[in-house]
């Protein structure tokens, strides 16, 4: 099947992600300086979620440079990467509202979780589908920083509920982890 389609569907479905996202900034109540004070954590909360919706969108862009085709495997891992994904703004409002408390930190790091795990599950079928030898197995190796990302959501998770911050730090430095361009799959293309 022509993978186009689905990179139609992916982009629209983030598009309406961040909308929803930006949505939830409400107008402050005051026309001074101080009537955002109240405002700062769900902005923030936007922010880290905007930048992730943004890697994702980035990351996905790539892979799919280098698929050929999609099978029906590979649309419901993409369904499945994409419904993780649209529980973002749900937990982005949730974290902003309740100002870092515990139970929505946590939850917010099981979406970053299943979302990560979502994406590796489709990057897999994709490889799967086009081969162990395929551009895309080449370029992610063995995606340590995939892993390592995971690893940091697990640990961020229970954390929530010692020091919220500290899961905000993992949630944070992993994101800007993934900012630091990624050019593997670059690098595989340009030989």
């Amino acid at each position: 099947m022509e993978k186009n389609r689905l990179e139609a569907f992916s982009d629209g479905v983030l598009a309406i992600i961040i909308t929803i996202m930006v949505l939830e900034l409400k107008v402050p109540h005051g026309d001074n300086f101080e009537a955002l004070g109240p405002l700062v954590p769900v902005f923030l909360s936007y922010v880290l979620s905007f930048i992730y919706v943004g890697i994702y969108w980035n990351n996905h862009h790539h892979m799919f440079q280098v698929t050929r085709s999609v099978s029906g495997g590979i649309l419901w891992a993409n369904l499945h990467l994409l419904f993780w994904l649209s529980l973002f703004p749900f937990s982005t409002a949730w974290i902003g509202e309740n100002h870092l408390a515990s139970v929505p930190t946590a939850a917010y790091g099981v979406v970053l979780l299943m979302a990560g795990v979502a994406y590796l599950i489709l990057q897999r079928m994709i490889i799967v589908q086009q081969g162990p030898n395929s551009v895309l197995a080449a370029a992610i190796g063995r995606d340590w920083k995939g892993r390592l990302s995971a690893l940091a959501y697990l640990a961020a998770i229970p954390l929530a509920f010692v020091s919220p911050w500290i899961s905000i730090g993992l949630y944070t430095s992993t994101a800007f982890a993934w900012l630091i361009p990624d050019r593997r799959i670059e690098r595989v293309l340009d030989k």
